[in-house]
C-alpha cells in the first residue's frame, strides 16, 4: 500500500509518498504566494492551496500503481482563519498564524475575559496568532463577511474537505484555535458565545489517526485512483512533525526549526503551567502535548543571509563560524513578535554587544544561537513543571545543517537524535494516513517501527559550560528592553488604538 501525506506549509505544499515500511518513493513541491495586505497582516487565498495541491498530487503519483493508494493525510499551517459561506465558498483570504492584527482583541480575551478563564475553558491563554482572536477582528473590522459565515475551517482542514466533502479537524489543531476544551476533547460553549458564533459554524471533531470519510469520486477520477481511498485527518504541523520524527508516548521531545521554531514534548497526561507559557494542546497519538513556539526560527537565518547580507551561500557563510560559546555578539529573534513564553506581539530582533572586532561570522553565529536561546526559553518552562528531557529529535529545514544541531545541543544541554527521514510534518502525515487504514494500530506503533535515528550530536561538557553562562545573559536581554518594543511600536500597524 502507498499513502501520501500533504505538508500544507506557509510559502509552498511539500507532498510524500510512502509505502507501508516507512520508505518515501517521491516528494513533490509547490510553492504558492503569501500577502501581505498592511504591515503586520499576512494572508492566503486555500483556493491556491488545493489547485497546488491537486497538480502536485497528480505529480507526485505519476509514475507509482495507482492502485496500491489507500489513504491521504495531512500536516498543516495552524491556527489560520479560513471562512466558508452557506454554499462552501471561501469568503476572503485566509487570515494566517503570523498574522498580528489581532492586538486589540486578544488583549480583550486576556485581560477582559481573563487569563485564568481562558486557561479554564481552553487550557491556553490568547495569542495573536490563534484563531479566536481572528474571528473577533473579523465580526468587528468586517461584519459583513462575519454574517457571511457557515463554517470556520483550519487551512489543512480546507484541503481534507475539497477532497473529502466533509467540513472536518482534528484535536491537535483544533488545540491552537482557542475553541477547543483540550483537557477534555470538546469544542468549549464558553468560548463559542465569547465569539458570537454556533457550535455548528465549527467542524466535526476526529482523532489525527481517524479516517474522515473517503474521497470524492470526481476528485479521485481527475487524479486516477480509486473512490475508496481513505481521507485521514491529519494533524496541526507540529504535532505531524512529532510523529514523523518518532515523538510520540510519554516524555519524547522534538524540535523543529522551521519558518517558526517550536519545541514539542509529549505526554500521557494533561498539563498546563502556571502562566500558561507554554501551549498545553491535544497530540496526534491521542494524547497531550505541552509546546513552546517561536514566531521566527529559520526565517531569522534566512533573512540575515538573503535580505541583508544578499547571499544564498548558506554553507559557505555558516563555515566561517569558529568560535562556538565565545560569540561577544546577542541576537534577539523577534522578526515577527514573539509567542513562547514572552506572548509580546511588539517585541522585535534586534542585535546587541557589537564592537569594532565584530565579524560578519559572529553576527551569524549569534543569529543561529539567538535561535537556541529563544527555544531554551520554553524549555526553563517546561522543567519547571518536574520534566526532565535529556535529548530530542530534531527537523526542518534550518536544522539540516551540522552547525545549528551542534549549538542547539550545547545550548539546551540536550542529545540531539538525527532521524533517516527529517520531512517532518509530512512523513508524520503519511504515517497517520496509514494508521487510519488500518496498517497500524497506533500512532505510537507506526512511528516506533517506521522512524530510523541515524545519529546523535551529543553536547560537550566545556561548550554546555560556556553556553550556560552566555543563556544567563541573553535572558536578561528582553527584560530589559520590553518597554521599548511599545515605545517605538506607536504609531503603525501595532499601535492598537488604530487597528
Amino acid at each position: 500500500m502507498l499513502f501520501i501525506g500533504v505538508d500544507l506549509g506557509t510559502s509552498a505544499v511539500k507532498l510524500l509518498l510512502m509505502d507501508e515500511n516507512g520508505k518515501i518513493h517521491n516528494i513533490v513541491s509547490r510553492d504558492y504566494p503569501l500577502s501581505f495586505p498592511k504591515p503586520g497582516w499576512a494572508e492566503q487565498n486555500p483556493y491556491g492551496w488545493y489547485s497546488q495541491s491537486m497538480e502536485g498530487i497528480k505529480e507526485l503519483i505519476k509514475d507509482c500503481d495507482k492502485s496500491e493508494i489507500a489513504g491521504i493525510s495531512f500536516g498543516g499551517q495552524m491556527h489560520g482563519l479560513v471562512v466558508l459561506d452557506k454554499d462552501d465558498n471561501v469568503i476572503r483570504p485566509a487570515i494566517l498564524w503570523n498574522d498580528g492584527r489581532s492586538v486589540k482583541e486578544t488583549d480583550y480575551l486576556n485581560k477582559t475575559v481573563g487569563k485564568e478563564k481562558l486557561s479554564q475553558y481552553t487550557a491556553n491563554i490568547a495569542f495573536a496568532g490563534f484563531t479566536a482572536p481572528k474571528i473577533l477582528w473579523l465580526k468587528e473590522n468586517e461584519p459583513e463577511n462575519f454574517t457571511k459565515i457557515n463554517k470556520i475551517m483550519l487551512p489543512k482542514d480546507y484541503l481534507a474537505y475539497r477532497l473529502s466533502g466533509v467540513h472536518c479537524t482534528d484535536y491537535s489543531d483544533a488545540s491552537g484555535m482557542l475553541l477547543l476544551d483540550v483537557k477534555n476533547r470538546c469544542w468549549s460553549e464558553e468560548m463559542i458565545k465569547i465569539c458570537g458564533i454556533s457550535e455548528e459554524m465549527l467542524p466535526e471533531l476526529f482523532e489525527s489517526y481517524e479516517a474522515v470519510g473517503t474521497i470524492k469520486p470526481e476528485i479521485a477520477r481527475q487524479l486516477g485512483i480509486k473512490d475508496s481511498v481513505k481521507i485521514v485527518a491529519g494533524a496541526g504541523d507540529n504535532a505531524a512533525a512529532a510523529v514523523g520524527t518518532g515523538t510520540a508516548g510519554n516524555g519524547c521531545c522534538n524540535i523543529s526549526l522551521g519558518t517558526s521554531g517550536t519545541i514539542f514534548i509529549s505526554s500521557n497526561t494533561f498539563c498546563v503551567d502556571k502562566y500558561n507559557a507554554l501551549h498545553s494542546f491535544c497530540h496526534a497519538d491521542g494524547n497531550y502535548h505541552l509546546m513552546g513556539c517561536m514566531l521566527s526560527a529559520a526565517s531569522c537565518k534566512k533573512w540575515w543571509l538573503e535580505e541583508i547580507l544578499n547571499t544564498n551561500d548558506y554553507a559557505g557563510e555558516q563555515s566561517l563560524i569558529k568560535k562556538l560559546g565565545n560569540n561577544q555578539v546577542f541576537y534577539l529573534p523577534y522578526l515577527m513578535g514573539e509567542r513562547s513564553p514572552h506572548n509580546d506581539p511588539f517585541a522585535r530582533a534586534m542585535f546587541i554587544g557589537m564592537s569594532m572586532d565584530t565579524s560578519r561570522a559572529d553576527m551569524t553565529q549569534a543569529v543561529i544561537e539567538g535561535i537556541a536561546f529563544g527555544l531554551r526559553d520554553s524549555l526553563e518552562v517546561a522543567r519547571t513543571l518536574g520534566i526532565n528531557i535529556n535529548r530530542t529529535k530534531i527537523c526542518g529545514g534550518g536544522a539540516r545543517d551540522a552547525i545549528s544541531k551542534k549549538i542547539i545541543a550545547n545550548v539546551m544541554d540536550l542529545k540531539v537524535d538525527v532521524i533517516e527521514s527529517e520531512e517532518g510534518p509530512g512523513y508524520g502525515a503519511a504515517i497517520l494516513a496509514a494508521v487510519g487504514c488500518g496498517v497500524f494500530s497506533s500512532v505510537q506503533e507506526a512511528s516506533g517501527k517506521l522512524v530510523k535515528v541515524t545519529g546523535t550530536v551529543e553536547p560537550e561538557k566545556a561548550l554546555v559550560e560556556k553556553y550556560e553562562e552566555r543563556y544567563q545573559k541573553f535572558k536578561k536581554i528582553y527584560p530589559a528592553v520590553k518597554e521599548l518594543y511599545q515605545v517605538f511600536a506607536g504609531g503603525n500597524i501595532w499601535d492598537t488604538e488604530k487597528i
